[in-house]
């Protein structure tokens, strides 16, 4: 490695690093967190198995699950204007990737729900709680410690699909690399970085989901 190359790496760095965890972080968090209500409220109502309103999600999941993420960035972000809906490019994203990431997780929530025994419904029939309580006491909980391994790949998945924010102008880690890529033209030094940056984050991410099953497995043991 040359010198001038070593410079530009030393360099950029903390530059990348600071978008990573001021913008690429919170845009995850945000999306995930509008994944995740998103997924729990179509895989509910599927659940409650309520057909009008079943086959509009249905719909909502076929649509998203069968066209592209960075169609669906352009559509919003490029698109919508022409209509007269006009959204902040960190807005467009947070609403594309939670919708996206949403439908995928939807079918993970399903799964998890059908997943808890129906006798746990009758048991919590049986001591007088209504239907809302028994889906947030007794059978959402045990649906999501089914849901958390892969909800965990869900949220490192988005992560590294932020990266496509950079198309409609988001200023996050990886269209930081690409400024700074396009004054110094080192294009497999920076990229490589960058790349570095993301996987350091992702092995964080999947150390905590590690512990995080551990922990929920002991909890399933106590409840046996």
């Amino acid at each position: 490695m040359n010198e001038r190359l070593l410079g530009i790496l030393v360099d950029s760095f903390p530059k990348l690093l600071s978008y990573g965890i001021r913008v690429t972080l919170p845009l995850t968090a945000l999306s995930f967190a509008l994944a995740l209500v998103v997924s729990v409220a179509v895989a509910l109502v599927q659940y409650a198995n309520v057909r009008v309103l079943r086959q509009i999600c249905r719909f909502y999941i076929w649509i998203i699950r069968g066209t592209p993420l960075l169609v669906q960035l352009y559509l919003v972000f490029y698109g919508l204007p022409s209509v007269g809906i006009k959204l902040e490019a960190y807005t467009a994203a947070v609403l594309v990737f939670g919708f996206n990431e949403g439908a995928y997780m939807a079918e993970t929530m399903r799964g998890a729900l059908e997943s808890v025994s129906v006798g746990q419904m009758e048991a919590g029939y049986c001591v007088g709680l209504s239907y809302l309580q028994i889906m947030a006491h007794v059978v959402l909980p045990q649906a999501f410690r089914t849901a958390f391994p892969a909800l965990s790949n869900s949220l490192i998945s988005m992560l590294k699909g932020t990266s496509l924010a950079a198309t409609i102008t988001v200023m996050e880690m990886f269209r930081q690399a690409q400024v700074i890529n396009g004054r110094v033209y080192e294009s497999l030094g920076l990229y490589s970085e960058v790349a570095l940056i993301y996987l350091a984050i992702c092995t964080l991410l999947t150390h905590l989901q590690r512990i995080g099953e551990k922990k929920l497995a002991g909890y399933g043991g106590a409840a046996k």
